[in-house]
């Protein structure tokens, strides 16, 4: 059985969710993807029980896909498209800040409707690339209008700390999640963003769980290549190497590989259930390629951790650095190598 949270009040979300950023153009650096591979994974990902999709505006692409997979579920005979949730992102281009406008924001809105093929937005997560440039607040207040009308269901937050996510909580916005990076290699949220949101009743969705498929047995005792595969391990190596440093998470990929073993599961799944079981935590996003994803996803709620497996992991943890600063603030840093990677006028670039 695929565990489920209440994100709210009737609406709830499988714990672990299928992230597509991995399906955006700009994340593969070689790979090509096979896209009638990935509709059946989809597909078979919603029979059984992972019904929940994440996405968003600036991923190339992938809010037209999933509005295909709406499309290919309107027409099956044995799944519904009312029985999956779609969640997405408001992302304004960093040189547009300080000038967005309600009607600039709902056309936004407006287009993702018309991509995902929904007359609602199940969920719309709002970030803000730079807190030096005023106007969050008021465009988060915009994002809570447009509900009002019936063009969103809920609101919520990604990438925001916990300072600045309370500005927008204080203003009277509903917000039900933040999306935040979060695994075993980046406990950035631990510092404050986890009690904030707790005594908030604001729900944790993570991703970067599995650090870009680095904590998995195919990086045990293996250096890191010069030439990543894609964004995400450049991305993740940069966090490891930052943070705890290689030779510790080598450390940690051989006591993750040990619990595996007691278990039989993956490195990934111990990985994913540690992150499941901290407190706030409604669920994790796990990208998701081709069908060859979906028996390892299923593996997740086979079991679970015990208690001399969570301390020992919690042990191990918290004899290693973490990451300086609250979640994202390296990759808003000016200079920092974290903010390099980073594309930040997305929207602008597809004109």
């Amino acid at each position: 059985m695929v565990e489920r949270y209440e994100l709210a009040p009737g609406y709830s979300i499988s714990r672990v969710i299928n992230g597509c950023w991995q399906l955006s153009e700009g994340h593969a650096l070689r790979s090509p993807l096979d896209e009638r591979d990935i509709m059946q994974a989809f597909l078979s990902l919603v029979e059984k029980g992972f019904t929940t999709f994440d996405c968003a505006d600036i991923y190339t692409g992938v809010e037209e896909f999933l509005g295909r997979l709406v499309i290919e579920l309107k027409q099956s005979a044995t799944l519904s498209a009312d029985q999956i949730q779609i969640h997405t992102k408001y992302v304004p281009d960093i040189d547009l800040l300080g000038k967005l406008t309600f009607a600039y924001t709902e056309s936004i809105i407006d287009r993702s409707l018309k991509r995902l093929n929904r007359d609602v937005l199940d969920l719309v997560q709002f970030h803000w690339w730079d807190y030096g440039v005023p106007g969050a607040v008021e465009t988060a207040g915009h994002l809570q209008v447009l509900k009002e009308k019936g063009k969103i269901r809920h609101l919520a937050v990604t990438n925001f700390d916990s300072e600045h996510l309370a500005q927008i909580v204080d203003a009277g916005i509903e917000v039900v999640s933040c999306q935040t990076q979060y695994s075993v290699v980046d406990r950035r949220p631990e510092k404050r963003l986890l009690d904030y949101c707790t005594s908030k009743n604001i729900a944790q969705i993570c991703y970067g769980t599995l650090a870009g498929g680095l904590l998995s047995e195919k990086w045990l005792g293996q250096s890191f290549p010069e030439d990543a595969d894609n964004r995400s391990q450049v991305k993740y190596m940069q966090v490891i190497e930052e943070g705890m440093g290689v030779e510790a998470y080598q450390k940690l990929l051989q006591l993750l590989s040990r619990i595996a073993a007691k278990h039989g599961v993956s490195i990934a799944n111990v990985a994913t259930r540690y992150i499941l079981a901290q407190e706030g935590v409604a669920a994790t996003i796990i990208g998701t390629r081709s069908s060859r994803h979906i028996a390892a996803n299923e593996k997740i709620f086979s079991f679970r951790l015990d208690a001399a497996d969570s301390e020992d992991i919690r042990g191990f943890l918290a004899g290693v650095p973490i990451l300086p600063g609250e979640p994202f603030q390296l990759e808003r840093t000016e200079g920092s190598v974290f903010r390099g990677i980073m594309k930040m006028n997305l929207n602008e670039e597809k004109k």
